[in-house]
């Protein structure tokens, strides 16, 4: 069967599906069944071998597992005698068969029919009287690795995953980043290493702490095979949900990834790959969602741990953990003197600007600049993403800048950069089209200023251009007199006494002299103020929209009047109109 029409055959199951499930829950029978049927055809081949090895070692007292998945030739194996053609034999049993050959599946692949709930899903469908319908339809599919490669399966598993998002769109969001935004990031991530990547025989390693369904992972190895057919990407990832770590890891399954580097549980409270460090990442985060359930676990390994954990720089407030996961992926970044590595995440536009210096916002800003880690930000259209239609922003994070962007920040804004869609999804109304993503990349690419009909694109900064003293400005309390109250005691002895409420604040860059600028702008102003310079702390914030922002001068009064009066004219000749 040829691969445009695979899809849509295995689709055709939704037909028998219709009337006892909702359209949104086609995909909780049809993924599952999509992957049972893959690893029965892979597995048919080394079926008579394997299962006499497990005769031969059992016999011998031996864990027969890693003499299996040798014979194999795969991750996974299984033991039971059955198969998806024999099931079809006994139609009186196909529910405990069906059950029994999916328990002699390897743990890792049991894990997967587990977080797909299927065995709800095979008590349903034998309470419809549809079990043997629909493992019937499946059986009859020639799914064999000679028929369909692991990259065509890969393709309709994602092409299904696809649609079944759309279909229930109102959760989407949540799980399913829009695929043209993964494009625009792998090109991101990739762009500075296209020689490398085109290596015979290279190996890289990529990570998302927030996999999904493991769209970013899927699109990143096929932009590296489009690259390098020759080249190999090992994908690692971490997932909360238990319905989209069951389709990452079976769509990982059905790529010939090793599938154990697919963790369920909690990034931020449990991280499934301690101590290990990639060449690639990619995230892209719940926007906004408070961490004051983990909260406990994160303020434990911040002061147990410092900077020798991941939340060394500060922590954000509780009602947003977007930067958690920022500092997580820096944590598992390659160290620089063994290569190094580079990351794309989306955030939401809070993780620039929210909390004042000293703030943990701020303090992880100004660790990332500091460190000269932040390569890029990109600012993309609204209405971009299925659950919400906020801005968002592109962060490019690296270790190894090349030279020319070393010490220096790249601001891209594309807000205008998209095309509308035929149909919406909900929240999303936009999206990118292959022109775009080439444009924003070259934009990128260049690294050069850049503006089009006179409004800027693109900006290049130092880093210290973001960062700013906050300094504290006090005024002498006065008595009824209007004399200067004087300290009586201690350090403040002979000494202004300050009045709290004339107390200020100024924010003053870094690359400004504090003393220079207090004179400018304050004295002039109160002659008699002062700095306290032990209040003074570095703030860090990154104003994304004020860097762009063109002043458009406000239209003559007499074209305003002259507009003002038309549309007076108009409503009284309405209501003259009524009264006639």
């Amino acid at each position: 069967m040829s691969d445009p029409n695979l899809s849509s055959f295995i689709w055709s199951v939704a037909d028998l599906l219709r009337g006892d499930y909702k359209q949104s829950e086609y995909g909780k029978v049809i993924l599952p069944f999509t992957v049972l049927r893959r690893l029965d055809c892979v597995l048919e081949p080394t079926k008579v071998a394997v299962l006499a090895e497990k005769e031969t070692r059992e016999a011998a007292g031996l864990n027969p597992e890693a003499f299996l998945l040798r014979k194999s030739g795969q991750f996974f194996y299984n033991t039971s005698p059955l198969d998806l053609k024999k099931l079809m034999g006994d139609q009186d049993h196909i529910g405990e068969n069906l059950r029994a050959y999916m328990q002699a599946f390897s743990p890792a692949v049991r894990d997967i029919f587990e977080s797909f709930d299927f065995h709800t899903q095979i008590d349903k469908l034998a309470k419809s009287g549809l079990l043997y319908l629909v493992t019937e339809k499946f059986a009859n599919i020639d799914l064999h690795p000679e028929v369909v490669s692991n990259a065509q399966m890969g393709a309709v598993f994602e092409e299904l995953i696809r649609k079944f998002a759309e279909l229930s769109n109102e959760t989407a969001g949540e799980h399913f980043t829009p695929r043209e935004v993964i494009r625009l990031m792998v090109n991101l991530l990739f762009i500075e290493d296209d020689q490398v990547l085109t290596r015979p025989g290279v190996v890289r390693s990529i990570y998302d702490p927030t996999a999904g369904t493991g769209g970013m992972l899927s699109v990143a190895d096929e932009h590296l095979s489009s690259l390098n057919p020759s080249a190999r990407l090992v994908m690692y990832g971490q997932e909360l949900n238990p319905e989209s770590y069951a389709i990452c890891k079976a769509d990982m399954l059905i790529k010939g990834q090793d599938v154990a580097n697919i963790i369920f549980g909690n990034t931020l409270s449990a991280d499934g790959l301690h101590g290990k460090h990639f060449d690639y990442m990619l995230s892209n985060p719940p926007f906004g969602v408070e961490w004051k359930k983990i909260e406990k676990d994160i303020r434990k390994e911040a002061a147990q741990l410092g900077y020798n954990g991941r939340f060394g720089p500060g922590l954000p407030r509780v009602s947003d953990g977007s930067l958690l996961f920022l500092l997580h992926l820096i944590s598992k970044m390659r160290p620089a003197v063994d290569g190094g590595s580079r990351f794309g995440i989306v955030l939401n536009g809070s993780p620039l600007f929210t909390g004042g210096a000293g703030s943990g916002e701020s303090e992880i800003r100004r660790y990332v600049l500091e460190n000269d880690l932040v390569e890029a930000i990109i600012g993309l259209p609204t209405d971009m993403f299925y659950n919400t239609g906020i801005s968002t922003y592109v962060w490019i994070v690296s270790n190894r800048k090349p030279a020319a962007r070393r010490g220096k920040v790249q601001l891209i804004d594309a807000s205008s950069f998209w095309q509308r869609m035929r149909k919406s999804l909900g929240s999303k109304r936009k999206e990118l089209s292959p022109e775009h993503i080439e444009d924003i990349t070259r934009l990128f690419g260049r690294f050069k200023k850049s503006t089009r009909d006179g409004v800027p694109i693109s900006r290049i900064f130092n880093n210290e251009d973001f960062g700013y003293w906050t300094i504290t400005v006090e005024r002498p309390q006065r008595d009824a007199a209007g004399q200067i109250v004087l300290g009586s005691k201690g350090k403040g002895k002979g000494k202004p006494m300050p009045d709290s409420s004339l107390r200020d604040t100024e924010n003053v860059p870094l690359s400004e002299n504090v003393e220079t600028y207090f004179k400018r702008e304050v004295l002039p102003h109160a002659p008699d103020a002062w700095i306290d310079h032990d209040k003074t702390k570095v703030g860090c914030e990154i104003p994304f929209n004020r860097h762009f922002y063109v002043f458009k001068p406000p239209r003559p009064l007499a074209e305003i009047d002259a507009e003002l009066k038309g549309v007076t004219d108009r409503i009284l000749t309405m209501i003259g109109g009524l009264t006639k």
